[in-house]
């Protein structure tokens, strides 16, 4: 079934380092505005906007205070009314954030709430009294280190919180608070806002009874399967659908943290009425120790076999029972090309690789800003780090535990930090990378004067025309929106390969993820065929698939009819 949502193209931005028009080193709404015509240009149909709702800022922004109200770095309402309207004169749309797994402890309703046992808010958020040694309630960890519990002396219990403890949990439990959220929503959704990414709606429900995780190790605090997918999650969800989605033309995207295939079919389904797609991360934890206790940041080395089964499982699995979310970069997660690939001597090769193996699959594709111009990770000392959950565990695991060395933790903080996602927006080779006139909030990335738009969009053969291409060919075959997906040379260490088939036309993707060649010899099925290639970063010309020695990073994408290439 035909839906925008489908056919769209997102781009993230991430307000505080997009751009910022006032000079106080801090990205902001009236910035965006002026960079919109950019955003146009590439091709992007939808603008993801990352929480920009007050907030003391304890987690960039995803600790909201007032849903109502912008916070002040950012601008004003009337700012943020005028960016709709700007978005929407283009002809694009625009999502924003919906966090309410929780709010900032500074919000009226925390604040209310630790006041007293017998608040009218009390039950807004869990509170729990101590174990009778005086411990947590239970075992459970933060997302962002140690215990996700806090105790409030005030009133002598603990509440939960699943990430700081400037974050407590919301208990969706209480109608009250659905109530609320909704009307959040609606009060959005009234300004013209198109729909809502979902910040970890996978663990809006809790298990209420609270048990303790079962282990075998030392490790105090755990987090696992009791913190996601509880078991009134899908109730809450279709309610939310019924209520408030069902009533507007919107787009939806939930952050399902935790959630295996089978959860991913339940919010997808459209015959269930929950969500549109969700983001997923299996094929984000393919480097990663998910045995060590030291979690993400146990690093092991990159299997593009690991990544070809796993976006194929998704591909495979969703193709007619849900929609998939395509992307490798958003705020939470590092440069793609400097975590998988080469960011240095086959930068651009790289980054075109990655870009055609996701644009050429089924679903919604993401693309984050800086990433159509092959921003790259930077090489932060850990004194730099601004980001909470790096310095949680950098304390937790290096100075308190000693379960890693200083060593180990930099180097997988400098391939999978989330700070190298949000360094400022490389505009140009002047002070600052041109997104400020004063001192940014966070350093800017050293390769600024190699890497930035204006040079992209003074290179014919840029990393942004090649994303602007990928756009245009989706608009132009639906074959790229609709096609089934089928995988070929599965076993092959180096090229990710594969088909896409649709009313009679078939679409061949050929990508080869290393920095030596490899040879692509096709499939006896497809030997049939004649070739034109649509889109290469190498150049190629020629139809004939049979058997191609691929360059290094070399990506391919061909289709079997008589249809133009787009040059």
């Amino acid at each position: 079934m035909s839906e925008w949502w489908k056919e769209a193209v997102v781009y993230q931005i991430y307000p505080r380092s997009f751009y910022d028009s006032n000079g106080d080193g801090f990205g902001d709404l009236q910035g965006i505005i002026q960079k919109l015509d950019y955003i146009k240009n590439l091709g992007a149909d939808v603008i993801w906007l990352c929480p920009v709702f007050d907030s003391p800022q304890d987690d960039n922004g995803y600790d909201i205070s007032d849903y109502r109200n912008m916070y002040e770095k950012f601008g004003t309402n009337e700012d943020m009314f005028q960016l709709i309207d700007e978005v929407h004169r283009r002809g694009m749309k625009i999502i924003m954030d919906l966090v309410v797994n929780h709010t900032s402890d500074e919000h009226i309703w925390f604040v209310e709430s630790s006041k007293s046992k017998d608040n009218p808010y009390r039950d807004y958020y869990f509170w729990r009294d101590p174990a009778p040694d005086g411990s947590e309630p239970n075992n459970w960890g933060s997302i962002f280190s140690g215990s996700a519990w806090t105790f409030n002396e005030k009133t002598g219990q603990y509440y939960l919180h699943y990430f700081s403890k400037k974050q407590p949990d919301l208990n969706w439990e209480n109608e009250a608070v659905r109530r609320e959220v909704y009307d959040v929503m609606r009060f959005w959704m009234d300004k013209g806002i198109d729909g809502w990414r979902m910040d970890v709606i996978g663990s809006i429900s809790k298990h209420v009874d609270f048990p303790s995780y079962e282990t075998k190790d030392s490790r105090r605090y755990i987090v696992g399967q009791y913190h996601s997918n509880g078991p009134r999650l899908h109730e809450f969800i279709q309610e939310m659908n019924r209520e408030v989605l069902s009533r507007y033309d919107c787009m939806t995207v939930g952050e399902a943290n935790g959630s295996d295939i089978e959860e991913a079919k339940k919010y997808t389904d459209a015959s269930r009425r929950e969500l549109n797609m969700i983001f997923t991360f299996e094929h984000m934890d393919i480097d990663t120790d998910q045995h060590s206790p030291n979690g993400k940041w146990q690093l092991k080395p990159f299997d593009p076999i690991a990544l070809k089964k796993t976006l194929t499982r998704w591909q495979t699995a969703l193709m007619n029972a849900g929609w998939n979310s395509l992307y490798f970069e958003n705020h939470d997660q590092p440069r793609v090309i400097s975590r998988w690939g080469n960011d240095r001597h086959l930068r651009k090769q790289c980054a075109k690789a990655f870009a055609t193996v996701l644009h050429g699959m089924k679903g919604t594709p993401f693309i984050y800003q800086g990433e159509e111009i092959g921003m790259v990770n930077s090489d932060f000392p850990i004194e730099m780090y601004d980001d909470l959950e790096i310095k949680n565990a950098y304390r937790d695991l290096v100075i308190e535990n000693k379960t890693m060395s200083e060593a180990d933790f930099l180097k997988a903080a400098a391939t999978k930090g989330r700070d190298h996602a949000r360094t400022p927006m490389q505009w140009n080779a002047g002070k600052h990378a041109g997104f400020t006139a004063g001192e940014p909030w966070l350093a800017v990335n050293p390769r600024y004067k190699e890497i930035n738009v204006k040079e992209s969009l003074n290179d014919q053969d840029s990393v942004f025309y090649y994303y602007q291409k990928l756009i245009q060919l989706r608009k132009q075959y639906k074959i790229i929106v609709y096609g089934d997906y089928q995988l070929l040379l599965k076993e092959n260490p180096q090229i990710f390969a594969y088909i896409r088939t649709y009313q009679g036309e078939t679409l061949l993707v050929v990508v080869n993820l290393s920095e030596e060649t490899a040879v692509f010899d096709a499939p006896a099925e497809l030997l049939g065929e004649q070739w034109n290639v649509l889109l290469s970063n190498y150049s190629r010309q020629e139809s004939d698939m049979k058997s191609i020695c691929l360059q290094p990073y070399e990506a391919v994408m061909c289709i079997s009819s008589s249809k133009e290439t787009i040059s």
